[in-house]
């Protein structure tokens, strides 16, 4: 990584890297950049980010952070992108010291997210279909991990749902304590059926959506890794067959994150 004639940070260097997105233009460039980074990035038309799959790219530099030197290239990939916008769900989620964390879906991004809360002293418990994800929330610590049709064994203080599965928000919802609070933390969500106001949102129960994250949030996620030694439970696709790692995904064949290796010339 190279830095522009006029870049003073001190990231540029081969142990650099970039989640894919940040990058604030218009009024929030100005107005909201130090703290927040809810404008839309700049997209190509299938809908990824300027240069995500390119062999070249332009960053900016606020959002290009320092990786790690004891991790290779594939252990810090799902540290960039979904341990970033876990820990900004997980700050969403207002979970309080010591509190009990729900997580609907435990793929790349929760896992990460799940080490960071519990090395701050957080109760999880894990709610995910995958029997494969459930051994290894319970390997990483979490209290319980349960099946999608089942529910947590105490009531929570926050929850973040992962999995893209609008129907998951009604019983994350039932699940909370009161005041409790459910982070949405996927980018994309099915429909969320109608909830029920008595069961689901009285006793000032909050929803909130995550879109993405700021600057300070990569700088915290990626500082807390080290400290705590989070690591990413892998499986690596060549680029060429990208479409089988999201057939993958999809079906919820592996724990932990893929990574995508390039294998293109």
């Amino acid at each position: 990584m190279g830095a522009g004639r006029r870049c003073t940070a001190s990231t540029a260097g081969s142990g650099s890297g970039w989640p894919g997105y940040g990058g604030p233009t218009g009024p929030a460039a100005t107005a909201r950049a130090a703290r927040r980074t809810c404008a839309r990035p700049r997209r190509t038309p299938d809908g990824t980010p300027t240069g995500g799959y390119a062999e070249f790219t332009t960053v900016p530099a606020a959002f290009a952070y320092r990786l790690p030197e004891e991790l290779d290239d594939v252990s810090c990939a799902p540290l960039l992108c979904a341990g970033i916008i876990g820990h900004r769900a997980l700050r969403r989620s207002a979970l309080p010291p010591g509190g009990r964390l729900g997580l609907y879906g435990f793929g790349g991004s929760a896992h990460l997210c799940a080490q960071v809360a519990i090395a701050e002293g957080a109760t999880v418990h894990v709610v995910t279909r995958g029997a494969a994800a459930r051994r290894l929330a319970l390997a990483l610590g979490a209290a319980s991990a349960r099946g999608p049709d089942e529910t947590p064994p105490e009531p929570l203080d926050s929850a973040i749902l992962f999995a893209p599965a609008g129907e998951l928000v009604p019983p994350a919802l039932r699940a909370l304590d009161r005041g409790g609070t459910l982070a949405v933390a996927g980018i994309h969500l099915t429909d969320v059926p109608a909830l029920r106001y008595e069961s689901e949102l009285f006793y000032e129960k909050q929803l909130r959506s995550v879109t993405s994250n700021t600057r300070e949030d990569g700088r915290e996620f990626l500082a807390l890794a080290a400290e705590h030694a989070v690591h990413a439970t892998t499986h690596t696709y060549p680029m060429s067959r990208a479409d089988e790692a999201l057939r993958d995904l999809a079906a919820g064949r592996f724990d932990g994150a893929a990574v995508l290796v390039n294998d293109l010339s």
